[in-house]
């Protein structure tokens, strides 16, 4: 897709994933992890994923066939995890037929329902659609419809530390009020805002870490493949387009 074989730079992120952070807790999955929703392309993610050995939550996204993702990943998309000190809750921000998000009333009681009862615990919480624009002079018409009703919901609750997304391809870090508000890259090709519109990025793609301390603080931040072996890659999978073509 877009010049990229998928699947292989899943794998080598996935390979760099166990290389550095091959003792993790978690592995979050913020969505679009299927181009056609198809059950086998759930499969094959989980047989991929699935070589780490660490525990794994999915949630969908707008690629996402969210009923063929839950009956092939199971109690991967559970919504609620506690992990270490902390509670990790994972919402479904899909619509039907729509790239755009919204997080409809069952949501949002799963999200107060889950941070009440997480007593002392810090929170994060966890979707596909982005609740801010990744830029100020960009008019995002993919992203979460009703994000000022989910921050009058996450505002509710002290507790709640970190909001994440997937979607956007790309990372992204700011500060609201007590919140840190994060975005991570795609596993396959990146994009970026430059001149108020949507552009594909020569970024390698990566992945996002965290360190969620007892106390609510944290650390993070962002691991993408070498860029010389990413372009190599890029370089092989065209050539062997043209040389299918010829």
């Amino acid at each position: 897709m877009l010049g990229v074989d998928t699947e292989a730079s899943l794998r080598a992120v996935i390979d760099q994933a166990r290389r550095e952070h091959g003792d993790a807790d978690l592995l979050l999955a913020t969505g679009d992890l299927s181009q056609d929703g198809s059950e086998s392309a759930y499969r094959r993610f989980a047989r991929i994923v699935g070589e780490l050995g660490l525990p794994v939550r999915c949630l969908p996204g707008n690629h996402d066939a969210p009923t063929v993702l839950a009956r092939a990943l199971g109690h991967w998309t559970k919504p609620v995890s506690d992990v270490g000190a902390w509670r990790v809750i994972a919402l479904d921000s899909t619509v039907a037929g729509s790239n755009a998000g919204h997080l409809d009333r069952h949501q949002l009681e799963l999200l107060d329902t889950a941070a009440a009862g997480a007593g002392p615990r810090p929170v994060l919480v966890a979707l596909h659609h982005n609740a801010v624009p990744m830029t100020p002079d960009w008019h995002d018409t993919m992203m979460l419809d009703n994000a000022t009703e989910l921050f009058r919901h996450l505002g509710r609750w002290r507790n709640i530390r970190v909001l994440l997304w997937g979607h956007v391809h790309q990372e992204f870090d700011r500060r609201r009020g007590n919140m840190r508000l994060l975005a991570t890259p795609s596993t396959c090709f990146q994009f970026t805002i430059r001149d108020g519109r949507h552009r594909l990025d020569a970024s390698a793609p990566g992945y996002r870490w965290l360190k969620l301390y007892p106390d609510g603080s944290l650390a993070t931040g962002v691991r993408r493949l070498d860029a010389r072996a990413w372009e190599a890659m890029l370089q092989g999978w065209a050539q062997m387009e043209a040389d299918q073509a010829a």
